[in-house]
């Protein structure tokens, strides 16, 4: 990774907010994509704008790159309206994947390289690294038709930090990949992070978001739900909660009093609970009922927390994600 050139953002200012967003608001005909949206990604963060499809952050990306123009509402970057030569200092990565199918993956990444004014030399050095990483090298003088879609979501990825961006935003970033290519993923993320990149991507898997997002912003139906660090937003919507691991019939757990969901599956199961003597009494009711293989206290989940305030909530999910929000 090359060096931050002078007279960009200081990393050690944590006040400073590099992407900062004031009651933004777009609709499409009847439907409010986005509704009074309020948030501020800092310095070398990895921030995560989550929720289900359909919930607008599509939409909240694209007015961020300046392709989708706000009703109302402002959008600052580094305190300033965003121009179109500050797209340089910007990797977009979106959620409709756009390569030329008939270029060699090497042409492919010098062209997008080269329209961010990028240097020729440095950024095909830092293409070539990636490729090597993601183990994609060989397929470099291939034809983007010739990849899979895996691999076609890789070179993607590496067109869009190739340039060595400031800021980086990813529209679900992980479509298309398999669990190890994710895993590769998430672990770049964490490294763009360290070397002082501001990464604010999208999702509707928490796990990811739970794995390496500093702090969140859910939001449904283009409106936030919650907000803040992940112990802030656990703390505030999350339950305590135990796994288990047993060999039985498990189904009364569900109707114990204290337990207020389940999260179910063959030999185990997730338990969230109320009260504060819960835990001890669901292991009473275990032991007399179930042989235990393994019982765990959990601190509360992002997807449970997740589910909690927007799974129930898809009366409009159809509607908005032909929208594309």
């Amino acid at each position: 990774m090359e060096g931050r050139p002078a007279g960009h953002f200081v990393i050690a200012d944590k006040e400073h907010s590099v992407i900062d967003l004031q009651n933004v608001v777009k609709a499409f005909d009847s439907v409010k994509a986005v509704d009074g949206v309020s948030f501020a990604a800092k310095p070398g963060e990895i921030f995560g704008l989550i929720g289900p499809n359909g919930a607008g952050k599509t939409t909240t990306i694209r007015m961020i790159m300046n392709i989708l123009a706000p009703d109302s509402g402002s959008i600052m970057l580094d305190g300033k309206m965003l121009t179109e030569s500050d797209k340089a200092r910007i990797g977009y990565l979106p959620e409709e994947r756009g390569l030329y199918k008939k270029m060699k993956v090497g042409d492919m990444l010098a062209f997008l390289a080269e329209i961010k004014g990028a240097d020729k030399a440095k950024s095909s050095a830092r293409a070539d690294e990636w490729l090597k990483r993601f183990d994609i090298y060989e397929w470099k003088g291939r034809k983007i038709e010739e990849l899979s879609k895996g691999m076609a979501q890789k070179v993607q990825f590496i067109g869009t930090v190739a340039h060595d961006p400031d800021i980086m935003l990813f529209d679900e970033p992980f479509s298309g990949l398999d669990p190890v290519s994710q895993d590769l993923l998430l672990d770049a993320l964490l490294e763009l992070k360290r070397a002082g990149k501001t990464v604010l991507f999208s999702t509707h898997i928490m796990d990811h978001a739970e794995r390496i997002c500093e702090r969140i912003f859910l939001m449904n139906h283009g409106k936030e739900v919650a907000s803040g660090s992940l112990a802030e937003v656990k703390a505030r919507f999350g339950s305590d909660a135990a796994r288990i691991e047993y060999d039985g019939d498990a189904s009364f757990v569900a109707s114990l009093p204290y337990v207020s969901a389940t999260r179910e599956f063959p030999r185990w199961m997730e338990v969230e609970l109320k009260g504060e003597d819960a835990a001890d009494r669901l292991y009473r009711d275990l032991a007399g009922r179930l042989r235990m293989r393994r019982f765990e206290l959990l601190e509360p989940s992002l997807h449970s927390i997740f589910i909690r305030l927007v799974g129930g909530d898809t009366a409009e999910a159809g509607q908005r994600e032909a929208l594309h929000v």
